[in-house]
C-alpha cells in the first residue's frame, strides 16, 4: 500500500465518493470547495498526475468519512472471524456464529469505504485517459496503478459479498446512482481480471520512482492469479456458484499457476529468514511483502489527528488487563494446531498465565506433550509485559471468562507488539508501526501449491509447502542468528530506554530489561525436526477425519498457521472449498452449558459451537442501506426473507 508521499490538495478527488452507498438525494452534491481546482490542473504535468493518484491510494487507509477502522473492521471480521480461529466478545461475537446480517454496521462501512475508492479510481482513470499533457510512459504506469488499486477494491467486495454492482471507468454514484449487481460471477470476475491483467502488463516489478507501496507487477499478478482461482471456484463447487464447468475451471487454475510462477521465478521476492520478525519495524517493506499497508511508518509518531494512528490496533488486540479492549481473541483449537518446533505460534500470539491449565497435560495440546513455552506463556515477550500485570485476581488469569463472557486467553502478537497498550499509551507512547499484509510471498506459494495439486503436479505442490515449513521451524535462521539479532534487537532496546522503566522494574507488570542481548524469541531452529508435509498431513487427516483430500488439508491447515489475523484467511479457505470441512472437524458442534462464571466450560479448553454451519452465508449480505437506496440491487440468497 502507499504511504502518503505527497499532501493531496485537489478538492475534486477529496469529494469523490462522498455520500456513498448509492445515493440519489441532492445532498450528495453539497460539497464545500467543489470548484476551487479544475480537474485539468491535475493532469498538466507528470508530477501533478502522480500526486493526483494519491486521492485513490488514500482510500487504502482508514478514513473518518467512511470507516475509521478500515484495516481492522470490517476486514478482520469478514476475513478471519468466520473461520472461528479468531474470536470476539460482546456484539462482535456474532461474527463467530454466522449471526451477521444486512444491518451489520461493519459491512455497510466497508461497502461505503470501498465504493468511495472505486469512484475515485473511475474518475481519475477517465480524466487521465483524456489528458494530453502527461507523457505516455507515465500515463501507462499511472493507468496500471489506478486499475490495480481499483481491482484491489473490487477484489475485497467480490470475496466478501459475492456478486456486486460493477461501476466502470467514468461511472460513480453521482452519475450512476442505481446499478444492478453483475448478472453472473463470470461477468464480475472477468471485469476484475481485466483490471489486474492490464496492470500486470503496464507495471514494472519495482515501484515507480522507488516509492515502496505503489502497485507493482508482482502485486497485480498475485491478485490476478487469486481472481482466476475465485472464478474457477464459482464455476464448480462454490457456494452460490452459477454452473458446473470443470474443464474451464482447470484452464483457470492453469492461468493462475502461470501468474504465480512468474512471481516465484522473478527473484524479486524471497522469504524473510524469520517469520517472527515480519511485524517488526525493521521488517517494513521486507523481501516477502507484495502488497502491504504500513501504518505509522518510519518516525511518523502517532497523533490523534493522524488517521493512520487512529487505527488503534494495539488497543483492539491487546490483553484487556494490559489496556486492551478485548476485540480479538485467538482460539485454543488454532493454538493447538501447531507441531512442536513450529515458531509461527510463538511469533503470532501470547497466552494468559492461566492457572487452570496444567502445561504438562497433553489433553490441552494434543499435537505433542509438554507445550509450555516460557517466552510466550503469560507474557508479551516483545514488550516484556506480564499479561494481567501478574495480579492474582485478574480475569486474564481465568481460562475462558472475561467481562461476563467466555473468551480464550490468547492475543495476537502481529498487531500488539511494538507499543504498550497500557504504559504511556494515552500520552506520548502512541507510536505503533504496524504492517497490514494483504499479499505476501507465502500467499503466492500456497495458492501456487493448490493450483499444482489441482493440475496433477503434486511434487511441485508439496515442494512449496515444505519450503514454507522449513522457514516456520527456523531452518532459514540457522547460521544467521547473530546477523538477525543485530538487525532486529536494537529497536526493542531503544523502546525499553524510551519507555523509561528503570533497572528492569516490574512496575505495571512490566519487566523491561534495559539491555537485552537476545531477540525476544531467540533465533535458530534449535535442532527441531520438520516432518515431511505429505506424511504429516496424511496422519492428521486420518486422526481428525477430514473429508477433503490430503493436499487440501495441507494447504489450508498451513494457511491457518501462516495467516491467522491476516485478512486473507477466510477468503483463501473459502475459494479452496475447505471452510465446511474445517468448521466441522476443527470446531465440532458441542452442547455445553456456557452460563455463569462457574459453568462447565470453565475447565474445557475448546470453543463451543452451537450453530449449524451454512456455506451459503460465507457470501456476506448486501448492506440493507444499499438495497433501500439502489432498488436494482438484490440480496444474496442466504439472507432473503
Amino acid at each position: 500500500m502507499k504511504t502518503r508521499y505527497y499532501i493531496f490538495s485537489a478538492a475534486l478527488l477529496s469529494m469523490m465518493g462522498l455520500g456513498l452507498t448509492s445515493c440519489d438525494n441532492e445532498e450528495f452534491l453539497d460539497v464545500d470547495q467543489y470548484d476551487n481546482i479544475a480537474i485539468n490542473a491535475m493532469f498538466e504535468s507528470d508530477a501533478n498526475a502522480k500526486k493526483g493518484l494519491n486521492g485513490v491510494y488514500d482510500m487504502c487507509f482508514p478514513n473518518d468519512s467512511y470507516d475509521g477502522d478500515w484495516g481492522f473492521k470490517p476486514n478482520l471480521f469478514t476475513g478471519c472471524h468466520p473461520t472461528i480461529d479468531t474470536q470476539a466478545t460482546g456484539w462482535d461475537k456474532d461474527w463467530n456464529s454466522q449471526n451477521w446480517n444486512a444491518s451489520s454496521s461493519e459491512l455497510l462501512n466497508g461497502w461505503k469505504h470501498v465504493y468511495a475508492g472505486i469512484c475515485r479510481a473511475n474518475d481519475y482513470l477517465e480524466a487521465l485517459a483524456n489528458s494530453e499533457n502527461v507523457s505516455s510512459d507515465v500515463k501507462n504506469k499511472l493507468t496500471g496503478e489506478g486499475r490495480a488499486v481499483r481491482g484491489f477494491f473490487y477484489h475485497w467486495l467480490a470475496t466478501t459479498f459475492g456478486r456486486v454492482p460493477m461501476l466502470a471507468t467514468g461511472e460513480n454514484y453521482s452519475n450512476t446512482p442505481q446499478k444492478a449487481r453483475a448478472e453472473t460471477y463470470t461477468e464480475m470476475w472477468d471485469f476484475i481480471i481485466e483490471d489486474f491483467k492490464a496492470a500486470s502488463e503496464l507495471l514494472d516489478w519495482q515501484p515507480m520512482d522507488g516509492q515502496y507501496g505503489r502497485a507493482t507487477k508482482g502485486m497485480a499478478l498475485a491478485f490476478l492469479g487469486d481472481c482466476y482461482m475465485w472464478k474457477a471456484y464459482r464455476l464448480t463447487d462454490g457456494a452460490n456458484g452459477q454452473q458446473t464447468d470443470a474443464a474451464q475451471a482447470q484452464q483457470l487454475y492453469q492461468q493462475a499457476a502461470t501468474c504465480f510462477k512468474q512471481i516465484l521465478d522473478s527473484n524479486v521476492y524471497h522469504l524473510n529468514e524469520s517469520f517472527t520478525t515480519l511485524w517488526d519495524p525493521a521488517s517494513a517493506w521486507g523481501p516477502e511483502a507484495i502488497w502491504v499497508e504500513q501504518l505509522d511508518e518510519g518516525n511518523n509518531w502517532g497523533k490523534w489527528d493522524n488517521l493512520t494512528s487512529k487505527l488503534m490496533l494495539k488497543w483492539y488486540t491487546a490483553c484487556p488487563d494490559n489496556g486492551g479492549w478485548g476485540s480479538l481473541y485467538l482460539s485454543w483449537e488454532w493454538y493447538s494446531s501447531y507441531e512442536k518446533g513450529d515458531k509461527r505460534r510463538a511469533g503470532s500470539c501470547y497466552t494468559g498465565a492461566v492457572p487452570q491449565i496444567d502445561p504438562n497435560n497433553p489433553a490441552y495440546d494434543p499435537q505433542y506433550e509438554g507445550w509450555y513455552e516460557p517466552a510466550v506463556y503469560g507474557v508479551n515477550p516483545y514488550l516484556q509485559e506480564v499479561l494481567g500485570k501478574g495480579i492474582e485476581s485478574s480475569q486474564t488469569r481465568q481460562f475462558h471468562f472475561f467481562n461476563g463472557e467466555w473468551a480464550p486467553a490468547i492475543w495476537s502478537s502481529k498487531m500488539w507488539r511494538t507499543a504498550s497498550a497500557d504504559y504511556k499509551s494515552w500520552g506520548d507512547g502512541h507510536w505503533s508501526p504496524t504492517p497490514i499484509y494483504w499479499k505476501r510471498l507465502p500467499n503466492v506459494m500456497l495458492d501456487y501449491a493448490e493450483c499444482c495439486f489441482r493440475l496433477g503436479q503434486d511434487t511441485e505442490g508439496w515442494k512449496q509447502i515444505n519450503t514454507l515449513r522449513n522457514r516456520a521451524f527456523g531452518k532459514l535462521e540457522d547460521g544467521k542468528e547473530q546477523a538477525l539479532t543485530d538487525k532486529y534487537l536494537p529497536y526493542y532496546n531503544q523502546f525499553a530506554d524510551w519507555v523509561g522503566r528503570e533497572d528492569g522494574s516490574t512496575a505495571n507488570g512490566g519487566l523491561f530489561l534495559k539491555t537485552r542481548t537476545e531477540y525476544p524469541i531467540p533465533f535458530g531452529s534449535n535442532g527441531a525436526e520438520v516432518a515431511d508435509a505429505q506424511t504429516y498431513y496424511t496422519a492428521l487427516k486420518a486422526a481428525k477425519g477430514f473429508d477433503s483430500p490430503v493436499w487440501k488439508v495441507a494447504v489450508n491447515e498451513e494457511r491457518r498457521k501462516e495467516f491467522n489475523c491476516e485478512w486473507s484467511l477466510r477468503p483463501d479457505m473459502q475459494k479452496s472449498g475447505y471452510m465446511a470441512d474445517h468448521v466441522a472437524h476443527n470446531y465440532p458442534k458441542r452442547d455445553i452449558d456456557q452460563s455463569g462464571e462457574n459453568a462447565p466450560i470453565r475447565n474445557i479448553p475448546w470453543t463451543v459451537r452451537t450453530y449449524d454451519y451454512n456455506d451459503m452465508k460465507m457470501d456476506m449480505p448486501i448492506p440493507q442501506d444499499e438495497i433501500l437506496k439502489n432498488p436494482l440491487c438484490d440480496q444474496n440468497p442466504a439472507y432473503r426473507q
